[in-house]
């Protein structure tokens, strides 16, 4: 395993800032259930961690909350489910990292126009029809 988890390439978390808890698994099961702890909660603390800088703590922060936590039960093995919430991890983190392209904005077509005033007038056709006659 790496000593540090990739989450884009201008970021990366050491693994010493990761709290890793252990549980058995919840629900019924047979006796490797009962005496497994394959369950994994894996919290970051990302409004105290100086991999992230200012800019994306605070974009972390407030997407996703000082905390992060994730955790995957999915597996029967402890290292499989270990994978799977640092992957689960590294996602979470990339999208709140992630910026939205800006949008362009773009001037209506002349078709669009066309249709827009159309739909208008029908719409204005149809409300007239249910008026009582003018006296």
């Amino acid at each position: 395993m790496a000593e540090e988890l990739r989450v884009s390439r201008s970021c990366s978390i050491p693994l010493s800032e990761l709290r890793w808890r252990f549980s058995g698994p919840g629900g019924p099961g047979g006796s490797h259930a009962n005496t497994s702890n394959t369950r994994v909660e894996l919290v970051f603390n990302a409004a105290s961690s100086p991999s992230l800088g200012p800019r994306q703590r605070a974009r972390v922060v407030a997407r996703l909350g000082p905390t992060v936590r994730v955790v995957a039960s999915e597996h029967r093995s402890q290292a499989r489910n270990r994978q799977a919430a640092l992957d689960r991890l590294a996602a979470r983190l990339a999208a709140a990292l992630a910026r939205p392209r800006p949008r362009v904005p773009t001037r209506p077509t002349e078709e669009s126009r066309r249709r827009r005033l159309e739909a208008k007038r029908r719409r204005s056709q149809l409300k007239a029809s249910r008026r009582s006659p003018a006296l």
